[in-house]
């Protein structure tokens, strides 16, 4: 009791409400704010209003404050004259640690940019990430319109897992930036990860490209084997047909060799190095 009826002085947040905000008015900053301020009394009265469950909220008029630039400023005598009234008669403020509170609006300017995982990602051994899934992949932005034009991608929160081995589901907020909101205000992540494989493709078609009209390309052998590295559940959906390997005439017309060369020039998704049986083969050109 007697530790009760000293003074004390206790750091206390007030939630910050606005209030009258006109339908085609976007609070690009929150709806919601707080101001922290330090709070001297005595015991009994100081610790009965900060756990009372009666919420220490502040409403800020909007149409009072906001100006025509896409900003408004509530003084800090403002505030304190509103937690005033809510405290204790024998309570004094000491301190407020907001000089002035500034929230950002728009008339409702918004534009659709894509999300961008920020952070690091490591496997354990032999697997690796096959695929990153965000979802949503993008998100709107309310902004003035000079900052608008500034945004071009949203970043999620800095998230570092490592020795990763199965899919890994996370729920990430993403950044603040501000006077910006940002719809929605977290996206789900999937990491999707595979064991690492070689193996090869047989029976991919070498095609000719750049041949003159009139002339076509006929290879020896016509089909070659392609080996990949890339994951086991990929693997089992790459078919021959996936790959293209090609013989370009303008690389050999001028050869008197009776061998072409070949080179791919194009992969599946998800294949990470891939190498050929052979890198020269017979050939004969015929006219049609």
């Amino acid at each position: 009791m007697m530790t009760l009826n000293e003074t004390y002085e206790k750091e206390v947040e007030f939630t910050v409400r606005y209030v009258n905000v006109p339908q085609n008015a976007v609070l690009t900053s929150g709806e919601t704010d707080s101001v922290i301020v330090n709070i001297s009394d005595k015991g009994f009265s100081l610790f009965a209003f900060i756990y009372s469950e009666d919420q220490h909220t502040i409403y800020v008029d909007f149409a009072k404050y906001a100006s025509t630039d896409g900003t408004g400023t509530v003084p800090a005598l403002e505030l304190q004259r509103q937690m005033e009234l809510m405290l204790p008669a024998s309570a004094k403020i000491t301190s407020i640690k907001t000089e002035k509170l500034v929230f950002y609006y728009n008339n409702g300017e918004r534009k659709k940019v894509p999300v961008r995982w920020r952070g690091h990602l490591s496997t354990s051994s032999h697997y690796f990430i096959s695929k990153t899934i965000i979802q949503p992949d993008s998100v709107t932005v309310f902004a003035s319109h000079e900052k608008l034009d500034s945004i071009h991608y949203i970043y999620t929160e800095e998230l570092n897992y490592s020795d990763i081995r199965d899919t890994l589901i996370v729920r990430s907020g993403l950044q603040h930036l501000k006077g910006v909101k940002v719809v929605p205000g977290n996206v789900k992540i999937n990491i999707l990860t595979d064991v690492l494989t070689e193996e090869t493709i047989d029976s991919v078609s070498i095609v000719g490209i750049n041949m003159p009209p009139g002339k076509v390309l006929r290879t020896f052998p016509s089909r070659i084997s392609v080996k990949v590295v890339t994951g086991m559940k990929n693997y089992k959906v790459i078919s021959p047909s996936d790959i293209i390997v090609v013989a370009d005439y303008e690389q050999f017309k001028d050869n008197t060799s009776d061998k072409c060369p070949i080179q791919i020039k194009q992969l599946p998704d998800g294949v990470s190095k891939a190498s050929l049986s052979v890198y020269q083969v017979d050939y004969l050109i015929e006219e049609q």
